[in-house]
């Protein structure tokens, strides 16, 4: 798998390897002013109001990515380290 589509990516559940925490989907990705993807955007924390607010969103930096699977996106972030978008 070289190549995906947005909606291809939005399709796969994000897990964090160090502790099994699972985030949901993807839900936005962050580019760069020339375009190259800095990272993704996964729910946050559930709050009281319904939908998802990007303000409420978990910012993952790519570089935080280990790998792309094929129904799953496997990160590193160490727990408690959960830097929201």
């Amino acid at each position: 798998m070289n190549e995906l589509t947005f909606c291809e990516l939005r399709e796969k559940e994000i897990v964090n390897v160090v502790d099994g925490k699972r985030f949901g989907r993807i839900i936005d990705l962050a580019l760069s002013c020339n375009g190259r993807v800095i990272g993704i955007m996964a729910p946050g924390e559930k709050s009281m109001f319904k939908g998802i607010c990007k303000k409420d969103a978990l910012f993952i930096p790519w570089q935080n990515i280990g790998k792309i699977g094929d129904d799953v996106i496997l990160v590193n972030l160490p727990s408690g380290n959960f830097p929201m978008g």
